[in-house]
Parts: C-alpha cells; sequence; structure tokens
C-alpha cells in the first residue's frame, strides 16, 4: 500500500510553531545502548537557526599529534573516530585532486583556534600544511574582512568538524572559514554572499532552521553561479525540513550510519541514520528535476554521506564549550556529512555541474543506494519512503552516497 504524505501548503506560522515541536523530539538512537552525545548548539526555537554537529561525551581522547609525527611512541596510535583512509576507503574516493578549488564553510561566531587545530588534525594523518602563509587557509568575517571578528559563539566544535572533514577528502582543497556577526538567517546567509565573493567553488552550510515564510527570503543567498552550495538535512528525523537544506539552489546532504563489513564486495555497509532530517516542503515548489510521488514541493535530501555520531568522524578541538574536553574527540550529524559532500564535488573538480542538484537525480550509477534505515522519529510517515530507505530514492538518504567521482 502506498501511503500518500505530504505537509498542505502554506500553512500559518501557527501550525509551524506546533508542528516544529513535534519535529525536535530526540532522535531514535541508532543501537539498543547508543554512545552518549551532545548537541553542540542547543535546540533552537522554530525559525532560529542552530549548528548540527553532535559530539560524543565518551570519547576524550588527549591533546597533541597523534600517528607517525607523534612527540612519543606512546602517541603512535591514530585517534578514534574514521579519518581520510577509511573516508576514502568507504566512499571509493582518490588521495588526490581538488587543486584549484576553495572550500568555504560558514559558522556563526570565531573560532579562536581553529587553524592552530587544524594544523594538529593535518599533521596527525599525514595531510599537508593548510595554513594562512602559505595561502591554504583564511579567515574572514561576514563582511570578508580579516578583522574585526565576532564574538565566540560556541560553535567552535562545528568550525572544527567542517575543517577536518573537508581536509580529510580533499587535502589539496583551499579553506576558507567566513564567521557570520550571529546565529540568525540574514547574516549566514550574507556569509554565503561572502564565501562566494572571495573565491569559493564549495560552500557547505552545517546548520538549520525549520523553515517558514520567516526564512523563506533567504533562498536568494544561496545561489552563486558557478558555485555549489551544499547544506545538511538536519539532525531531527523525519519532518518539517529544515533551510537552506530546501532551497532550490542547494544540494541537500542527509546522513547514514557507516560501518565496517570485512569480508563484503565494498568493505563498508549504510543504512540511514535515525537523525537525518528529511521533509517535505511547504514553501519550496518542487524542483523540474525531482520526481518523487507524494511529496508535491521540494524534498530533502538529495545525497548523504556518513552522519550518525556512532560512526563518527576523528575530531581535533581545543574549543571547552558546553564543558566539553579539549583535545581529540567523534564528532557527528549532519554537519559531518554537508563537508564531506562539499569536498566530494571540489575532488572532482567541476562545481559548475551542480546549480542545483539535479545532476545527482541522473547520475545513480555513481552513487551507492542506501536501502535500508529509517529516520521516523518525532513524526511517522507511515514507512513511506519520505521516512524510509528504500531501494531508488528517498528523504533520509536521497539518491544514496557518493561512489567515486563518476557522479560528480
Amino acid at each position: 500500500m502506498t501511503h500518500t504524505v505530504w505537509w498542505p501548503a502554506r500553512r500559518t506560522s501557527l501550525w509551524y510553531a506546533a508542528a516544529a515541536a513535534l519535529v525536535l523530539l530526540p532522535a531514535v538512537p541508532a543501537t539498543a545502548a547508543p554512545a552518549p552525545v551532545r548537541a553542540v548548539c542547543d535546540s533552537a526555537d522554530p525559525g532560529d537557526v542552530h549548528c548540527l554537529a553532535q559530539v560524543r561525551t565518551d570519547v576524550h581522547a588527549g591533546l597533541g599529534v597523534r600517528g607517525p609525527d607523534a612527540r612519543s611512541a606512546a602517541l603512535a596510535e591514530l585517534p578514534p573516530g574514521y579519518g581520510p583512509s577509511e573516508l576514502r576507503a568507504a566512499y571509493h574516493l582518490p588521495a588526490e585532486g581538488g587543486t584549484g578549488q576553495t572550500i568555504a564553510v560558514v559558522e556563526a561566531g570565531d573560532d579562536p583556534q581553529a587553524e592552530a587545530d587544524l594544523a594538529v588534525y593535518r599533521t596527525t594523518f599525514g595531510l599537508p600544511p593548510c595554513t594562512t602563509a602559505n595561502g591554504c587557509f583564511r579567515k574572514a568575517n561576514q563582511r570578508g574582512d580579516a578583522a574585526p571578528l565576532p564574538p565566540d559563539l560556541g560553535w567552535g566544535v562545528e568550525a572544527a568538524l567542517d575543517l577536518d572533514a573537508a581536509s580529510a577528502l580533499c587535502p589539496s582543497c583551499h579553506l576558507l572559514l567566513v564567521e557570520a556577526d550571529q546565529a540568525a538567517g540574514d547574516t549566514l546567509a550574507a556569509s554565503v554572499d561572502t564565501a562566494a565573493a572571495l573565491g569559493a567553488t564549495e560552500i557547505s552550510n552545517s546548520y538549520a532552521a525549520s523553515e517558514s515564510n520567516q526564512n523563506a527570503a533567504f533562498a536568494a543567498h544561496y545561489t552563486h553561479p558557478g558555485v555549489a552550495v551544499v547544506a545538511s538535512s538536519g539532525d531531527a528525523g523525519y519532518g518539517i525540513p529544515s533551510v537552506p537544506a530546501a532551497y532550490q539552489s542547494v544540494i541537500t546532504a542527509g546522513g547514514t550510519t557507516l560501518t565496517a563489513e570485512p569480508g563484503s564486495a565494498r568493505g563498508w555497509t549504510e543504512s540511514a541514520w535515525a537523525g537525518a532530517g528529511s521533509g517535505c516542503s511547504a514553501w519550496v515548489d518542487k524542483p523540474s528535476w525531482q520526481h518523487d510521488p507524494n511529496c508535491p514541493g521540494r524534498m530533502t535530501s538529495d545525497v548523504s554521506m556518513d552522519a550518525d555520531p556512532e560512526t563518527g568522524l576523528a575530531v581535533y578541538t581545543t574549543d571547552e564549550t558546553g564543558g566539553q574536553a579539549a583535545g581529540w574527540t567523534v564528532v557527528g550529524g549532519t554537519s559531518a556529512s554537508s563537508p564531506m559532500l562539499a569536498a566530494v564535488i571540489a575532488l572532482a573538480g567541476h562545481p559548475g555541474r551542480f546549480p542545483d542538484a539535479s545532476r545527482l537525480y541522473t547520475a545513480a550509477s555513481g552513487l551507492t543506494d542506501v536501502a535500508t534505515g529509517s529516520n521516523a522519529a518525532g513524526m511517522d510517515c507511515g514507512g513511506d519512503y519520505q521516512c524510509t530507505a528504500v531501494p531508488g530514492y528517498d528523504g533520509p538518504t536521497g539518491n544514496g552516497t557518493p561512489l567515486g567521482l563518476t557522479a560528480f
């Protein structure tokens, strides 16, 4: 039986507020005994913007460089969490590529230690230096200036995740950190414009607000010819879609649980992550290139990558906001899938192919279909593809995950 599920068009703001309260229920855990996690940014009221990083609170792996370049043999073991080699293997990605590409990550507030923390990550995993001095790294405020920078708003773990994830998959890419004055729709939208003006070829946005008539006006700021704009789908499971993810010009990154499976043909397996955002837009019209049957508006997501904190990425941060222990930890959320997807696009080197996500709807042979798992956390969609991973397109994982670069 087919379940037809969508949001009624153009509901009132009161309806959105009530529905959003339901959507923001905690996600169903990925396992019976999940690892404890903390959302880096506090849950926002409907319409407010918050980052989407989720950090493991049971992983405190110490300070400083690990691996072959560590200061002692006792630190030679790599930190917990997936690093570049695992992620490249899982998604069949080359170790080289991305020359001439600049990945921008847009954050709210300053991360004072961003460059220093990035250096520890890249040294640990044998990646080339990416610094202000060698021209690889640049930090700017939302007007594009090196100073003054905004205050620290507690997004340091988010910034570290975004920079480390982009580095992991595209170590030759330049990195641009644009810091908005506030965690607000207008300041973040202005920062996306600034990232494009400063030469970004891919822009990753690991933050979200529940869509409404108030934030529909920011869509134009996420459209830049020749630049691939990527956004996280959200971490609250199925429900009201997030923006900027629901804008027509944005490539929306959903989330999976990525698990090693030795002996299988791929060596890895993926299922829909229980927290991955998906939903049917009531404010954004359906793009001409999207043809799923039960949603008359824009449906999220488009494509996906690892996002489950249980199978999260190794991240180095000295930010201690919210009681976070400084040093190595494991971080997930669709905040991880967005910068990784931006890095895959950068590796392929054709951001002009992505004025929107349309290419990913005609390139199934270059993607790994994800057909298990569900994100029916706060609102059940009756097993429909909007909240359940099925063969072909579905909301939590989109058209699948990268299988090399042929789709990009």
